[in-house]
């Protein structure tokens, strides 16, 4: 168990306290209502924000990403990762490996780029050659409950950390715990917080464990078979039918688990090479769509019955397929950077495509919403912006904004965007969006 790296802060906790007054008057102001346009910028705490959905709320983006509209605010080298930052309303967390051997979990200021703490977590492992060419670094995307820092380490470690000091508050070994082995890729799946509850996929199961006591609540979908042990696919929660659930993508099924005790509401097999099942699924009332590579594009729908749920297969599409980049809803529509590499508009209830941009890209596309216009990074460092109409694909602006592959997401908060390249974390801010506040 490694210890926390001590860090001397007194200029940064002096302008941390003043900035939290700061926080407490324009709290103030907006409980009075006394005119401030928007309440502080909600945090993106957990992958693709609050509600994994990556749609965010705000002031609009201007339709362009020029320099003099997007600018670049301070940059901070990393070891390698493709771990996504998250925020709390201070801080930036990135998780990195570090020579081969440990993984780094850094704390940022969210302004000014000065590091906080540092944490080190023993151990690195060495995937397949055949995934070989992604590395063998950091992958899963922490969480945070603003109190407390969960991290999954490639080993199938959960770290909790205190947000402001970067003090262990517990740690689990899930091989130990749960006698399994070590996932095969890594522990690639992001831990989900709701609701004081904390769930992830470790230890060759979805598991529920409790904050407070890092005691486990219930395990569930469990599958110790070799390669197939380890989630790739994030969780997200959804009601369905009036009943909350966990919506759960292992490597070979779906499923909709109940918060409480992890019983399966439903669940279906998901077709994939090899267990490709990668992207976070999206959920549209009763409607759950999913893109597997190899199996092709799937909308079930999830029916209820006296004290019953089902599910069946709405459509699919096999033409279609995902890959790792979770998709998009905005309104009745889907948009999927599938395999291809091309950019699809789906019908979510009918499976039909709208459109196809003639266009490829890279691999993988971060993709971000704010109303209709879509902010999407791919992994060869090109930032771009489209509006999402399901008439056509026309693309707004691109801008290269990363020499160094970027297969992390993006993080996105007020007027605040963060970039994760496999090497650097790097701020920028939108000078058109007036509602982000800060005390100097």
């Amino acid at each position: 168990m490694s210890m926390p790296i001590p860090r001397a802060r007194s200029d940064y906790s002096r302008r941390v306290a003043r900035r939290t007054i700061g926080t407490w008057i324009a709290a103030a102001v907006l409980s009075l209502g006394l005119g401030a346009q928007e309440e502080s910028a909600e945090s993106w705490f957990q992958w693709r924000g609050a509600d994994r959905s990556g749609q965010v709320d705000g002031a609009v983006w201007a339709a362009s990403l020029d320099s003099s509209v997007l600018s670049e605010r301070w940059t901070a080298d990393l070891g390698e990762g493709y771990s996504g930052p998250i925020l709390s309303e201070r801080h930036v967390f990135t998780v990195e490996t570090r020579d081969k051997r440990e993984e780094l979990i850094r704390a940022f200021d969210r302004e000014t780029g000065e590091e906080v703490w540092t944490y080190s977590v023993p151990g690195s492992m060495k995937v397949p050659f055949f995934a070989a060419k992604n590395g063998s670094w950091a992958r899963s995307t922490p969480a945070t409950d603003g109190e407390r820092l969960y991290v999954l380490s490639m080993l199938d470690t959960l770290t909790c950390l205190e947000i402001e000091t970067g003090q262990l508050m517990w740690q689990i070994d899930f091989k130990s715990r749960e006698e399994a082995e070590a996932p095969t890729f890594g522990g690639v799946s992001s831990p989900l917080i709701d609701e004081g509850a904390l769930y992830l996929h470790a230890g060759a199961a979805v598991t529920r464990v409790e904050p407070d006591s890092s005691l486990t609540k219930w395990r569930a979908m469990e599958d110790r078979r070799g390669m197939f042990g380890g989630a790739f696919s994030s969780m997200i929660v959804a009601t369905i039918h009036g009943k909350k659930q966990i919506v759960a993508q292992t490597r070979s099924a779906l499923a909709g688990l109940d918060p409480l005790t992890g019983e399966a509401l439903w669940s279906t097999p998901v077709e994939a090479f090899r267990g490709m099942n990668i992207l976070t699924p999206i959920i549209h009332e009763d409607l759950v769509f999913t893109a597997t590579y190899g199996g092709g594009a799937f909308c079930f729908r999830v029916g209820h019955s006296e004290d019953a749920f089902f599910v069946d297969t709405l459509w699919r599409d096999q033409d279609l397929e995902g890959y790792m980049s979770s998709p998009l809803l905005i309104g009745d529509f889907v948009y999927l950077f599938g395999r291809d590499r091309k950019v699809h508009c789906v019908g979510m209830e009918t499976g039909k495509r709208m459109w196809s941009s003639e266009q490829t890209f890279g691999q993988y596309w971060s993709m971000v919403s704010n109303e209709n216009r879509v902010l999407a990074l791919d992994e060869q460092g090109m930032l771009y912006l489209f509006d999402a109409s399901p008439d056509a694909f026309e693309l707004l602006d691109w801008r290269s904004i990363s020499d160094d592959p970027t297969w992390a997401h993006l993080a996105v908060s007020g007027e605040q965007l963060f970039i994760r390249s496999l090497s650097g974390l790097s701020a920028y801010r939108w000078k058109n969006a007036d509602y982000w506040t800060s005390v100097p």
